[in-house]
């Protein structure tokens, strides 16, 4: 029963694509548990560079069935645009399959996303505006459409029109937005059902038969730990739980079926959209981080907010994850940096200091960091082969994240290909 779940310990865009890529090359079956087509893995591939929003990166593979677990929303509209690019590059999406139990971002989503955010103001969440927030409301409000609803015309439109002249209600009176043409969205997402309906499939009975047969299962999250709904920086986080237990209700299986839980970071720290961030840098050495390495998100093209590797963080998301080991992607970003730091633990503004993540948004927002400093690398690292082969002042500093970790580092990322990760 040889399953891994793969998760984000930072804010999201640790790279945890690429990990994925490697481990999903030995996988038989690879899953996604939560979250939309919000936040996106991009996979570089025999020269190629592949950005997925939805579908699991285990489609270059052409053996791997990849599923949609039901904890997934999917905008019909953006997976049916993958599927279609993805084959016009000649990757088959045979063995996808989504669970039926997915709920659906209608366009009604998208409109209040942006209408939401817009009014807000200063004190606005900073979502992608894709809807996924408003569609997890819905799950949660037991008013939202299923994939399964698709596939069902008459059911579609009975539902469209009650769950449909209630948002149309609150755009025209609460937003002074344009209603949408109810009958026109009936007609658009009828046929996305014909053309999805193939590919629906209980995805935790699936899951199931290939744990019990004995293969390599995979399950891949978005975003990541301090984005999670209940254990993240509320309220500036995602709509679902990108956390290890996540999976679970995600997929619908147990948690006695998972025996390794892998936690992907950066060797620095990153976030998007608002909220504190105790470590982020201001200067030129925040400017130099983000252009090396290419901080702009996969789907959005927005810059990140860039800063030093926050222990703190990386400890609460070691406990809250139960993880097993670690994969430190982009140490070949930090060459040339003389000075590297590492925050320890936080001052509050009374100057209490604490090595625990805060559980309160206020307390968080007025830490600053306490930091250990350890001698940069000045060595192209790009082409090592081996963990062997990294300059002193990397194993250093690899070793000492580990010791603030108290966790494992198994993967060194020093470069975006497939071979350029260092295994331990």
């Amino acid at each position: 029963m040889p399953t891994k779940v793969v998760v984000g310990v930072q804010w999201g865009d640790e790279g945890k694509g690429k990990i994925i890529d490697i481990l999903a090359s030995r996988s038989d079956v690879v899953v996604r548990s939560q979250g939309g087509n919000n936040a996106g893995h991009t996979v570089k591939c025999d020269g190629e560079v592949y950005k997925l929003a939805l579908i699991p990166s285990g489609v270059l593979y052409p053996k791997v069935r990849c599923l949609i677990g039901c904890g997934v929303v999917v905008d019909p509209k953006s997976i049916l645009a993958e599927i279609d690019g993805l084959k016009a590059r000649g990757i088959t999406c045979a063995n996808l399959r989504i669970d039926p139990r997915a709920h659906v971002v209608m366009p009604w989503h998208l409109v209040l996303d942006g209408m939401s955010e817009d009014k807000l103001g200063s004190s606005k969440i900073g979502t992608t505006r894709r809807g996924i927030g408003p569609c997890y409301m819905d799950k949660s409000e037991r008013i939202g459409l299923r994939l399964s609803d698709l596939c069902n015309p008459q059911q579609l439109a009975d539902k469209v029109k009650v769950v449909g002249a209630l948002k149309n209600s609150i755009i025209e009176k609460v937003y002074g937005g344009a209603p949408l043409d109810l009958d026109a969205v009936v007609a658009e997402y009828t046929e996305y059902g014909k053309r999805l309906a193939p590919y629906l499939e209980d995805v935790s009975v699936v899951v199931w038969n290939a744990i019990q047969e004995g293969k390599e299962v995979l399950f891949e999250g978005a975003q990541g730990t301090l984005l999670d709904l209940d254990v993240g920086t509320y309220p500036y986080v995602t709509s679902s739980h990108p956390v290890s237990g996540g999976v679970c209700t995600g997929v619908g299986i147990g948690p006695t079926f998972i025996n390794e839980v892998i936690g992907v970071s950066k060797a620095y720290t990153t976030r998007v959209g608002e909220g504190p961030f105790p470590t982020e840098l201001f200067d030129e050495t925040g400017n130099t981080i983000r252009d090396v390495g290419h901080e702009y998100g996969t789907n959005t093209g927005r810059p990140r907010r860039v800063g030093w590797f926050d222990g703190v963080i990386l400890r609460h998301a070691v406990r809250v994850n139960g993880l097993t080991g670690l994969a430190v992607n982009k140490l070949d970003t930090l060459k040339g940096l003389p000075i590297l730091k590492v925050c320890t633990a936080y001052r509050k503004a009374d100057g209490t200091r604490i090595t625990d993540f805060p559980p309160i948004f206020d307390e968080l927002e007025g830490c600053t960091p306490e930091y250990t400093e350890l001698p940069g690398f000045t060595e192209d690292i790009s082409g090592c082969k081996s963990f062997e082969e990294l300059p002193e002042n990397c194993k250093k500093y690899v070793a000492f994240l580990e010791e603030v970790s108290g966790c494992p580092i198994r993967m060194v990322g020093v470069g975006p290909a497939r071979d350029q990760n260092l295994e331990r």
